[in-house]
């Protein structure tokens, strides 16, 4: 791994819920660097603290112990203010459950973050339009989430995710409310922003079939990284 290309960096963290004897220990000294530009998936068994590794990641929870780094920059350090700013133009996030506004169209949908982050959606016009090709959204930019199938709202989250040109998805069991189909077409589509666009993708899975889409395969049991695959995961086709 070339450490000059380490695009986030979590070294011992340690992380607890609860107090006194009620206290739980989900992560103890965890260490996770992740390359720019590749595909990692991380597995484990259920409260094994995979989400809330990928949560500290993307800074969504600051209550721990340790380093975590994200495109040079150290979390731990930030003010909230910084924070917020890394994220809104560093990382992009999807989770299982979708988030869509209800009351907001496909568009207005995906352009949401430019908006609440005062940027121009002028400047993101050819972007918007690529996004929509490579997502296949092209025909649904009028219609609302609920006239939409599991599927097609993913790639409605994942296009909100990419638009504003992120480094790095962080990804939460994106697959978890879809049927297997489904699931392989949202794996496809994060291949091939992974490969044509240099996304780096970090996504938790308990699905190995998900996981095989990935370039990399690590394993979190008992609060620490206790696997390493590189280069090991099955090779897929991009979409066409």
């Amino acid at each position: 791994m070339n450490e000059n290309n380490i695009v986030i960096s979590a070294r011992n963290i340690h992380k607890t819920f609860g107090k006194g004897e009620t206290a739980q220990t989900v992560l103890d000294g965890a260490n996770l660097d992740i390359e720019r530009g590749s595909f990692v998936s991380l597995m484990g068994e259920s409260g094994s603290g995979k989400s809330t590794l990928l949560y500290l990641i993307g800074g969504l929870d600051r209550d721990f112990t340790g380093d975590i780094y994200v495109a040079g920059q150290s979390i731990s350090q930030m003010s909230d203010n910084t924070l917020s700013e890394l994220r809104c133009r560093n990382i992009g996030f999807v989770f299982q459950f979708y988030n869509l506004a209800a009351n907001l169209t496909v568009e207005d949908n995906i352009l949401l973050p430019l908006e609440m982050s005062g940027r121009r959606i002028s400047d993101y016009k050819d972007k918007y339009r690529e996004i929509l090709e490579i997502t296949g959204l092209e025909s649904k930019v009028k219609s609302y989430p609920a006239q939409l199938s599991g599927g097609q709202q993913q790639r409605v989250a994942i296009a909100r995710a990419v638009l504003g040109e992120p480094e790095i998805i962080l990804a939460d069991e994106p697959t978890g409310n879809l049927d297997s189909a489904s699931g392989a077409e949202i794996m496809q589509l994060f291949k091939r922003l992974n490969g044509e666009k240099g996304v780096t993708i970090l996504q938790v899975t308990h699905s190995a079939e998900c996981a095989s889409y990935s370039s990399r395969i690590v394993n979190l049991r008992d609060g620490v990284i206790v696997d390493r695959y590189s280069e090991n995961a099955a090779v897929r086709q991009p979409l066409q």
